[in-house]
């Protein structure tokens, strides 16, 4: 059997289990709030689970909770294609972002049965363990120790806002399994999500190929000054630690803008002390976000800003500290598998362009240790990590066509 523009899933099937999954779990209006290792999320672990093994997969979990079902290929000896995302959400998430990539995956295995077509290669569906990293910091955890970025134990002591350990709750919710997390190997791996932008739906396209994916450092800044009241301070004798971080949120803009094209940065987690409307703030602590596709570029942006913040402070009277919070180098995509989405997109007929991801994904990760490409659909108004976001059906339909004809392409059909 030959790969024909013929070939393609069952938008309404995907559609239906997307909104299905959105039960659990639901925001406050229209989205979801499915926070890693919480009860929703062990719920929707398991309508995840009951539907893959309804369709004919065998799972197996690994100690960082990350769910694997495969479906046999005809060469037992063949290394698995891997595909999926994640099924965590933000406190405040939308109904896609992740979730788009798992049950992808899922439908592209219930069109494979539907038509009967067996491939040569094994193909593996998987959920990453926190993605997202709001409630255990930092994002892509679980597929972070999967690829040795980071230590399983120092995984399991990461802490929520309430103090509770991650090991802990994976354990609480039943889903901390005993296989040994990284010990499967990967022949290649796909990743469908919304792009979380706004590029696709401006120009009108229907599929991004993901080439590259953006580098970040996360700096945590500390400013002290001190507390006084604000009516009864002169200006002159004020040391303003918000002030101080008003200046700097500029600094990161103007470094941003003078390192064009696709170089971002913006002050994100915000912490005021004391946060009194009549007290000037005494200490900050805010979290510095930057990015770009290009090391060096990168690493300029990241040197100006600790070049440039203390002498900020400094003018000002306030105390800094400067704490690397997180990182990851920028990410080629292998040119083989991107390759594969490309063709895909063409024998489908849908319009496509390169681009490159400006969020974090897990495949980010799993690229340092196997042939790794994404595939983007559009977003409206490029929005998400927002109850907001939304996609179409047809949008959906067509990402997961995309990836059901790349994943094939490298799974390789059999007669």
């Amino acid at each position: 059997m030959s790969l024909t523009g013929n070939l393609r899933i069952n938008g309404d099937r995907l559609w239906d289990s997307l909104m299905e999954m959105a039960k659990i779990g639901p925001g406050l209006r229209g989205g979801n709030n499915r926070q890693t290792l919480t009860d929703e999320d062990g719920e929707g672990r398991r309508l995840f689970q009951s539907w893959c093994e309804k369709a004919g997969m065998t799972m197996g979990v690994d100690t960082m909770g990350n769910m694997f079902f495969t479906r046999e290929g005809t060469d037992p000896d063949a290394l698995p294609v891997y595909v999926g995302s994640h099924l965590d959400t933000q406190p405040t998430g939308g109904k896609y972002d992740g979730v788009l990539g798992v049950l992808g995956g899922l439908e592209l295995i219930r069109t494979l049965n539907d038509l009967n077509i067996k491939t040569k290669h094994p193909i593996v569906v998987v959920n990453w363990t926190n993605e997202e990293g709001t409630r255990f910091a930092p994002a892509m955890l679980a597929s972070g120790v999967f690829a040795g970025i980071h230590d399983e134990q120092w995984a399991y002591v990461r802490e929520d806002a309430k103090g509770k350990k991650f090991g802990d709750e994976l354990e609480r919710i039943g889903w901390k399994g005993d296989e040994k997390v990284g010990a499967r190997k990967i022949h290649a791996l796909f990743e469908l999500h919304i792009e979380q932008g706004p590029i696709l739906e401006a120009e009108g396209k229907d599929i991004g190929v993901v080439t590259h994916g953006q580098g970040l450092w996360w700096l945590q800044i500390t400013l002290t000054g001190k507390e006084s009241h604000t009516g009864s301070t002169p200006m002159p004798m004020r040391k303003n630690a918000g002030l101080g971080m008003a200046r700097i949120t500029e600094l990161v803009h103007a470094v941003a803008m003078a390192h064009q094209p696709n170089a971002v940065g913006a002050i994100g987690h915000v912490d005021v002390y004391p946060n009194s409307r009549n007290v000037i703030p005494g200490k900050v602590v805010f979290t510095v976000d930057i990015r770009s596709p290009d090391l060096s570029t990168l690493s300029a942006m990241k040197a100006e800003i600790e070049a440039k913040a203390p002498k900020i402070a400094k003018e000002l009277g306030l105390g800094i500290e400067i704490e690397e919070a997180g990182h990851f180098d920028p990410v080629i995509f292998d040119e083989g598998c991107v390759t594969a989405v490309r063709n895909a997109a063409d024998r489908l007929g849908y319009s496509h362009r390169d681009i490159v991801s400006g969020a974090g994904h897990d495949a980010c990760w799993i690229n340092r240790v196997a042939p790794t490409a994404m595939v983007m659909c559009p977003c409206v108004d490029g929005l998400s990590h927002n109850e907001d976001e939304e996609i179409s059906k047809e949008w959906a339909a067509a990402g997961t066509d995309v990836l059901l004809h790349a994943v094939l392409e490298t799974a390789e059909i059999q007669a």
